[in-house]
C-alpha cells in the first residue's frame, strides 16, 4: 500500500495531466460530422502553440526558481523585445530599435565567441591533466586564456557587426531579428544578474525595478505615436517572416519546436553538467555551496541571462503570431510563468524541480484554458477558476500524497476519540491517575 501511495505521489503530476485531458475529452462539444473538437489534432497543435511563448518564458524562470530567485522582469523584457523585433522588420535605416539592437548583438557575440574559445581551451588542458578535479583551477597561458579568445571575439564582433549593419538600410530578416532581439534582451537580463550579484540586492526588488524600466524603453523606443507596430509580412516586412508561424512539415507549429528544443536542452544541462549540479545546490542551500567551493555568483548571472534570453526569442515568436509588437505585449506574463513553474512541482524556495514538471505545468495550463474556452466559459470565471485551480494543484505538489491522507486519517481518528462515551471512558482513568499523583505529593511533604 505505501509503495502505491509512494509511486502515485511521484507520478501525481502526470495524473494530474491525464485528469486535464480526460476532462476536456468527456466535456467537449462535436463537430456536426460527430468529431471530438478538444482531442481533434488541429485542436491540440492550437494549444501547443498557445503555450510555447509562456513556455519558452517559463523554461528561464524554471533556472532562475531553482536558484532561490525570482524574475518578474521577463513580461516587459519580452514586450521590448516585440517591439525591437517589429520595428526592425518594417522600419528601414538607423531607428531607435536598430541603434540598440546591432550594437548589442556585436557586443554579445563577441564576448560569447571569447568565453567559448577560454572554455574550451580549458577543457583540453583539463583533459591533459590526470590530476584535475572538477573544480580545479586550470593555469592557461597568457596567449590561450586571454590573447587568442580575445582576438577569436574581435573577429566575431566585427563580422555580426558588418552583417546586421549591412541589414539596416533594407530592414532586417528572419536571422538578423532571431539575433538581434534576443541579444538585446540577454544583455537586460545581464543588468538583473548583476545587480544581484554584485550589489547584493534582492531579486524580487531588482527585476521589479527592471519591469517597469523594461516597459518605459520599449515606449520610448516605438514612440509615443506607435502604442502598436503592426507586421505585415510581403508588405511592410519580408514574407520570409511568416515561416516562424508556420507548421513545420505539417506536423508540428514552429513556435512549439522553439519550445520542445528549449525544453531539452536546458533539461539536459540541469540533469547531465556541472552547471545543473551546482544550480540545485544553490537552491538548496547557498552557504554551503560557497563553502564548498561553488562560484555561486557565476551560476546566478548565468540563470538570469539565459532568462532573458528566452524572453527574447518569445518575443519574436509574439510577433510572428500575432503581427504586431507592443510595449504592453507581456503583461502579466511573469505571472503566468511563475504559476507554470510552481504547477509543475519546482519549490519556490528553490533547491527542488525540474524542466520535466514545468513542461507539464505548462500543458496543463494551456489544456485548462482551452476547455475552459470550449464551453464558452466568460472570462472573469476563467480567471477565478484558474486561480482556484493553481492553489488546489500547488497544495499537492507541496505536500506529499501519503502526508495527506495519513493526516486526514489522523484528524478522523481525533474526531472518533471525541465522541461523549469515548472521552468520559478516557477521562476517569486520567483522573483517578491525578489523585494518585496528589497522595504521592502530600505524602513526600509530611
Amino acid at each position: 500500500m505505501m509503495k502505491a501511495l509512494r509511486l502515485l505521489s511521484q507520478t501525481k503530476l502526470y495524473w494530474g495531466l491525464l485528469l486535464i485531458c480526460l476532462i476536456g475529452a468527456l466535456t467537449s462539444p462535436h463537430t456536426s460530422s460527430g468529431n471530438n473538437i478538444f482531442l481533434s489534432y488541429g485542436n491540440l497543435t492550437d494549444v501547443l502553440r498557445q503555450v510555447s511563448i509562456t513556455g519558452l518564458v517559463a523554461t528561464g524562470m524554471t533556472m532562475v526558481i531553482l536558484l532561490g530567485g525570482i524574475d518578474l522582469s521577463v513580461g516587459s523584457v519580452m514586450g521590448f523585445s516585440t517591439v525591437i523585433c517589429a520595428m526592425l522588420l518594417t522600419k528601414p535605416g538607423w531607428t531607435a530599435a536598430s541603434a540598440l539592437g546591432v550594437p548589442a548583438a556585436v557586443l554579445v557575440c563577441g564576448v560569447a565567441a571569447a568565453l567559448a574559445a577560454r572554455f574550451i581551451f580549458a577543457g583540453l588542458a583539463r583533459g591533459r591533466d590526470v590530476g584535475a578535479g572538477r573544480r580545479r583551477d586550470i593555469a592557461l597561458s597568457r596567449w590561450r586564456s586571454v590573447g587568442i579568445p580575445a582576438l577569436l571575439g574581435f573577429i566575431v564582433a566585427i563580422a555580426i557587426g558588418w552583417w546586421t549593419a549591412s541589414q539596416v538600410p533594407v530592414k532586417f530578416g528572419v536571422l538578423g531579428v532571431l539575433l538581434v532581439a534576443p541579444c538585446l534582451a540577454l544583455l537586460l537580463g545581464a543588468i538583473n544578474g548583476l545587480l544581484i550579484v554584485t550589489g547584493r540586492m534582492q531579486p524580487f526588488i531588482v527585476t521589479l525595478a527592471m519591469m517597469v524600466s523594461a516597459l518605459g524603453i520599449a515606449r520610448l523606443t516605438a514612440g509615443s505615436d506607435n502604442a502598436v507596430v503592426p507586421v505585415y509580412t510581403g508588405t511592410n516586412a519580408t514574407e520570409a517572416f511568416e515561416l516562424l508561424r508556420s507548421m513545420l512539415w505539417g506536423v508540428l507549429p514552429v513556435p512549439s519546436v522553439f519550445f520542445l528544443a528549449a525544453i531539452v536542452l536546458f533539461g539536459a544541462i540541469l540533469r547531465f553538467t556541472t552547471f545543473g549540479r551546482y544550480a540545485y545546490a544553490i537552491g538548496g542551500n547557498v552557504e554551503a555551496a560557497k563553502l564548498s567551493g561553488i562560484k555561486v555568483a557565476q551560476v546566478q548571472l548565468t540563470a538570469y541571462l539565459l532568462s532573458g534570453l528566452l524572453a527574447g526569442i518569445a518575443g519574436v515568436l509574439f510577433v510572428a503570431q500575432y503581427r504586431q509588437g507592443k510595449p504592453d505585449a507581456g503583461a502579466g506574463l511573469e505571472l503566468d510563468a511563475i504559476a507554470a513553474v510552481v504547477i509543475g512541482g519546482t519549490s519556490l524556495m528553490g533547491g527542488r524541480g525540474g524542466l520535466a514538471g514545468t513542461f507539464v505545468g505548462v500543458l496543463i495550463f494551456g489544456l485548462l484554458s482551452d476547455i475552459l474556452q470550449l464551453q464558452n466559459i466568460d472570462s472573469n470565471v476563467q480567471l477565478l477558476m484558474k486561480g482556484l485551480i493553481i492553489v488546489c494543484t500547488v497544495l499537492v505538489q507541496e505536500q506529499n500524497l501519503g502526508q495527506l491522507i495519513s493526516r486526514w486519517r489522523f484528524n478522523r481518528s481525533r474526531e472518533a476519540n471525541a465522541d461523549p462515551k469515548t472521552a468520559e471512558a478516557y477521562r476517569l482513568p486520567n483522573a483517578a491517575k491525578a489523585q494518585s499523583k496528589q497522595r504521592e505529593d502530600l505524602d513526600e511533604a509530611s
